[in-house]
């Protein structure tokens, strides 16, 4: 597993010592502080166990809350303050990168690991860019996990090695414009360049000149092919 880019050190939150008849419950709170806490964010039930399980037989962790979506997420962030949180990003009500967006604007030193099942390089930035110190792809979950949260709990960023491999192959090269983007997202949808030049209230000779711009910078061979490498990459969705 790279690891890459120093971020920090490690950050466990304190946890107030309590007295009493709370003793118990002190206890058992300051064995926690001592952990990696971490929240789990998933809509998928049996993928959110097969993580509890991983973390339940280690030593130095503990699962503190899980989240099936991203307003759950942000509201278990709050609740339990975790000191790492793993984020899926195709999620329903709230997607992965709203709301890891809204808790690192909550707490900007949050450290986030983004688990997906797609390894695009265009993803892959936005991810980076928005806040996340890490990106594991699902498929190296049994293999990647419990390094990765080590990792990034420890103040480093890590990456799949096939997600670097991803990212490097395209470094250099020219990014599509948003309205590119936008054009690109449309043909992916199935529309024609007469519908995607009413739609956007521009010429169909316009429309042509933007295709002809995508598929010189993802060096596709027709429009069909530009959408696919898109949608591939995670340029669209």
């Amino acid at each position: 597993m790279p690891v890459i880019e120093p971020y920090g050190a490690a950050h466990a939150p304190g946890r107030p010592d309590l007295d009493g008849d709370q003793g118990f419950q002190s206890g058992h709170m300051n064995r926690d502080s001592n952990r990696i806490r971490i929240l789990s964010v998933d809509d998928h039930p049996l993928l959110r166990a097969g993580i509890a399980g991983l973390i339940a037989d280690e030593p130095d962790m503990v699962l503190v809350a899980e989240a099936e979506n991203g307003r759950d997420a942000i509201e278990q962030f709050r609740r339990h303050h975790p000191d790492v949180t793993l984020m899926d990003l195709q999620m329903p009500e709230m997607d992965g990168f709203g709301a890891l967006e809204a808790i690192r604007a909550q707490e900007p030193e949050a450290r986030i690991i983004v688990l997906t099942t797609y390894p695009g390089d265009a993803q892959v930035v936005r991810a980076l860019k928005a806040g996340a110190c890490g990106y594991l792809l699902k498929s190296a979950l049994r293999k990647e996990l419990l390094s990765t949260i080590r990792a990034v709990h420890a103040g480093r960023k890590a990456l799949s090695p096939e997600v670097t491999y991803e990212v490097a192959e395209h470094v250099g090269e020219e990014s599509l414009s948003p309205m590119e983007v936008r054009v690109l997202q449309m043909i992916a949808d199935g529309n024609s360049n007469k519908e995607i030049a009413a739609k956007l209230a521009v010429s169909e000779e316009a429309v042509k000149g933007q295709v002809r711009n995508i598929l010189s910078k993802l060096s596709a061979n027709d429009r069909t092919h530009a959408a696919v490498l898109a949608l591939k990459r995670g340029i669209i969705t």
